[in-house]
């Protein structure tokens, strides 16, 4: 067990970075891993969300043998948005959305965890509907949720499930029509440029990575009865960093996703010669030096769609979390410390 006291520089902070600086060396993942495990308290406090602000003078205590709570904990923060219809949540990173589907045909209905199995967003959010609704001292089972779309587990931000089958059948069609706004920040190697990246995807580019048939070694088309995936991403370059902090030039950037394939801006990016920082694996042809990362530096900044009930344009925003502010930090040369 290690106790210390927040600094006066650290106050206000959010409480990964307070337990990864207090308790260093300790890396990002390590760090919000201690905390969403319970092993992090706040004056005597359990807190799990490590997303919560502290005050200066704060005693944070970090004991690895503390118990665990319950796996599905999920702060109320999380909940961007919740009516009858649908619910819109700020996902954190390291979480995946729904449960892994082996078919590729995508849950139409949460379902709870067996052991040892990892709960997925989903079911966390079923579960605090549920602690919500029990606390307005109403019962039952947790709400069914629907799914009309995901991002990658490393990916942090905005996600929407539906509540009801109408608003399901409503939002799945609007996604199919490309009419749901949705704007990611995402940091890359390079300095790249506005662009419209349009390309075909198929599932085996011949390296064996999904990708674009027209970076494909050999025939840059489709061959005899291969499908493939129309993928439309938006590139806008919104700030460029030189090489003197990182050693190799980056930039941060938004795109705006016009249809939603797989890991489309990850491999859109990386075909074009910009792979994401934090990337492992759309990363083979890129011949320069990378940028140390916590995670795959990608996040779901905007998500807007007309409601599927009252016909209203909705929009939510997100800020990056702490850790990709922390390499953009770095990267602007305001960080000192690489980022881990």
């Amino acid at each position: 067990m290690k106790k210390a006291n927040v600094t006066n520089e650290l106050a206000g902070s959010p409480l990964d970075g307070v337990v990864r600086q207090l308790f260093a060396p300790l890396s990002w993942s390590d760090a919000r891993t201690f905390v969403r495990r319970g092993k992090v308290s706040v004056d005597g406090k359990t807190v799990t969300d490590e997303r919560v602000k502290v005050r200066g003078g704060a005693e944070i205590v970090l004991d690895p043998a503390a118990r665990t709570p319950r796996t599905d904990d999920l702060p109320k923060g999380a909940l961007v948005h919740v009516d009858p219809h649908v619910v819109v949540v700020e996902k954190p990173s390291g979480i995946s959305t729904v449960p892994y589907d082996p078919d590729g045909m995508g849950a139409s209905i949460a379902k709870r965890a067996r052991p040892g199995e990892e709960v997925t967003l989903d079911e966390r959010v079923r579960s605090l509907l549920a602690r919500l609704e029990r606390g307005k001292g109403r019962g039952g089972p947790p709400p069914s949720l629907g799914v009309v779309h995901r991002i990658d587990k490393e990916t942090s931000g905005l996600v929407v499930f539906t509540r009801t089958w109408a608003a399901k059948k409503a939002l799945t069609q609007a996604f199919r029509a490309h009419a749901v706004h949705r704007r990611y920040l995402a940091i890359v190697h390079g300095h790249p440029r506005d662009a419209t990246i349009r390309s075909h995807f198929v599932p085996d580019r011949g390296d064996g990575l999904r990708g674009s048939v027209e970076r494909r070694h050999g025939r840059a088309h489709a061959v005899g009865s291969e499908q493939t995936q129309l993928a439309v991403t938006h590139v806008e370059v919104i700030e460029r960093f030189d090489a003197q902090a990182a050693g190799v030039p980056c930039a941060l950037v938004a795109c705006r996703l016009e249809t939603g394939r797989t890991h489309q801006i990850r491999i859109h990016l990386a075909e074009s010669g910009h792979p994401l920082v934090g990337e492992r694996v759309y990363i083979r042809d890129h011949r320069g030096a990378q940028v140390p990362a916590p995670r795959l530096m990608l996040h779901a900044a905007e998500l807007g769609f007309v409601h599927p009930a009252t016909n209203r344009d909705m929009q939510w925003t997100s800020e990056p979390p702490a850790d990709m502010q922390e390499v953009l930090a770095f990267l602007r040369g305001s960080l000192r410390s690489t980022p881990r």
